[in-house]
């Protein structure tokens, strides 16, 4: 445990920050596992929708440095993908 006040401080941001960027990711894991059973139930235009949001969110979380820019992309291009493909079929 710190001594110094500052280091105190730092801490207690720390652990806020953490808990900020914890929930961050697991609202992007579980609206991946959403995308992924509407696209299991064929219902494609929920899966697109769903799509549009998740990118959204993690472009935003991408912004915010919770997780890295290039992770945000390939993220999507594969949900992309996989979207597109399992349409197709």
């Amino acid at each position: 445990m710190p001594n110094i006040q500052s280091a105190k401080k730092r801490l207690r941001q720390s652990l806020v920050r953490r808990g900020r960027n914890r929930s961050a990711k697991s609202t992007i894991k579980t609206a991946i596992k959403r995308l992924q059973a509407s696209v299991q139930a064929k219902e494609f235009d929920a899966a697109r929708a769903q799509l549009t949001s998740l990118s959204k969110l993690l472009d935003q979380t991408a912004s915010k440095g919770i997780i890295h820019s290039n992770k945000a992309s390939r993220t999507k291009s594969r949900l992309s993908h996989f979207v597109k493909k399992a349409a197709a079929a």
